[in-house]
């Protein structure tokens, strides 16, 4: 793609990469095909090819966000999904995040839209007011016909009640700062940070116990340092780039001073989505002078739980079952971080039956806060994924996304559980509670 940015533009290392990204496109188009919305909607300017075009007229122009701008940017899940495709290597990830950028310093939004926004952004990454809020959101359940009436938001509001679980997790003994060594006075093999996170606390907890539980057995300590916090990715995504700098900043030094005091083989993460943004960091703090060393450092020992465990060798099953597994990957994962095998061979090392689900590389529709604000697109998405899930007809579904967990499991009622706390049960761990809804046959013969 040709270009005509100026050299003063140049001189910005943001404008820079763009500038770089939009010249690898060569408009080929196969990027359409793999595209949620534009598979949805059928609007060349809500694929990947068409908001490329609107981003570099408004870059290289010099120009504030337009409305029209704004509207498709928005519409975009950020599944890069066309990263996979690409046969150009285009870098869409940054482009896109360069326009959110760009959109939130210089696009006015509607009152309600800001609202909301500022909302989320001011709950969703800080687990206590997350908390409270779900709390209001059981209180506000009953009435969300009326909410969904309401002019402009009231899809929103009524689509975040929807997706607030009924029952609220209790609070849970390892979601805490602290180490969790292996058990039986076995000395470890290795030490690894894990992320504790955000919105995952409080939703499904279970999660990183059932990580500690599987990684302890197999002979990793594992420390969740003080101060870590939320990764950033959630207002990264909605463009809010001093906030989302802000916690991202928060979890490098957390992780710096654990790298520097007793060393860190790996740092894991649990929630896809915020292990592609982790990755990131090394782009994301490129050019700050303070962080630029340490983002790197950070970005170089980032693993997913099941590509770490995946290298621990090979998994020692403890438990006979024949309990069918409709394997979903996370667009996080699959396209964000370039895992697609790694967990399905997990999973079939464990004893289960691995099924992949039609049309996998499509978004199921969560995509950190686009279910809360796309929530058409969203709930259309969730329709077809689940519909692609239940054609395989699975006892139960794995993923590695808290979004998608959320997502899916609000659409169907086959359990979806963490694709670790199915290794941790078939290695030696409890069986997880989601279980309990399956068949008793089902469930003696997995006994």
């Amino acid at each position: 793609m040709q270009t005509n940015f100026s050299l003063t533009q140049l001189a910005d290392p943001a404008m820079a990469a763009s500038e770089k990204i939009l010249r690898t496109c060569v408009h080929c188009g196969f990027c359409t095909a793999t595209c949620p919305t534009y598979l949805l909607l059928g609007d060349e300017l809500d694929s990947p090819r068409g908001r490329i075009y609107l981003i570099k007229d408004m870059l290289e122009g010099g120009k504030a966000a337009s409305a029209e701008v704004v509207k498709h940017v928005d519409r975009c899940l950020s599944c890069l999904s066309c990263m996979t495709t690409c046969p150009s290597g285009v870098h869409y990830m940054h482009l896109v995040d360069h326009a959110r950028t760009h959109i939130e310093e210089t696009f006015s939004r509607r009152l309600d839209d800001r609202l909301l926004r500022a909302v989320l952004a001011f709950v969703l990454p800080y687990p206590n007011r997350f908390r409270l809020a779900l709390l209001g959101a059981r209180l506000g359940s009953p009435f969300k016909g009326l909410v969904a009436r309401l002019p402009r938001v009231g899809n929103r509001l009524a689509a975040m009640l929807d997706l607030a679980p009924t029952v609220l997790p209790n609070r849970n003994p390892t979601d805490r700062p602290g180490t969790f060594l292996p058990m039986h006075g076995q000395v470890p093999k290795k030490r690894v940070a894990l992320l504790r996170g955000c919105a995952q606390s409080v939703l499904r907890p279970d999660f990183n116990e059932a990580a500690i539980r599987l990684l302890n057995r197999h002979g990793v300590a594992v420390v969740q340092p003080r101060g870590e916090g939320c990764c950033g990715a959630l207002t990264h995504h909605m463009g809010k780039a001093h906030a989302a700098h802000a916690h991202a900043k928060g979890a490098i030094d957390a992780w710096i001073a654990e790298m520097d005091a007793g060393g860190l083989d790996a740092i894991l993460v649990t929630a896809s989505g915020c292990g592609t943004t982790i990755k990131d960091y090394g782009f994301m703090f490129r050019d700050d002078p303070a962080y630029a060393e340490k983002a790197r450092r950070v970005s170089a020992i980032a693993r997913d739980v099941t590509e770490f465990v995946a290298g621990l060798g090979p998994l020692t099953p403890t438990v006979e079952t024949d309990l069918v597994v409709a394997y979903h990957s996370a667009c996080s994962m699959q396209h964000g971080q370039g895992l697609r095998t790694e967990p399905k061979a997990l999973l079939k090392q464990a004893g289960f039956t691995v099924k992949d689900v039609p049309e996998g590389h499509i978004c199921c529709g969560s995509a950190g806060t686009y279910n809360i604000l796309q929530p058409e697109l969203a709930g259309a998405l969730r329709a077809r994924k689940v519909a692609n899930i239940e054609r395989m007809r699975p006892d139960v579904i794995a993923t590695g996304n808290i979004g998608c967990a959320t997502q899916i499991g609000k659409g169907t009622a086959i359990p979806i559980l963490h694709t670790v706390e199915l290794l941790d049960w078939a290695t030696g761990g409890p069986r997880p509670a989601a279980l309990e809804a399956l068949p008793p046959r089902l469930m003696q013969a997995a006994e």
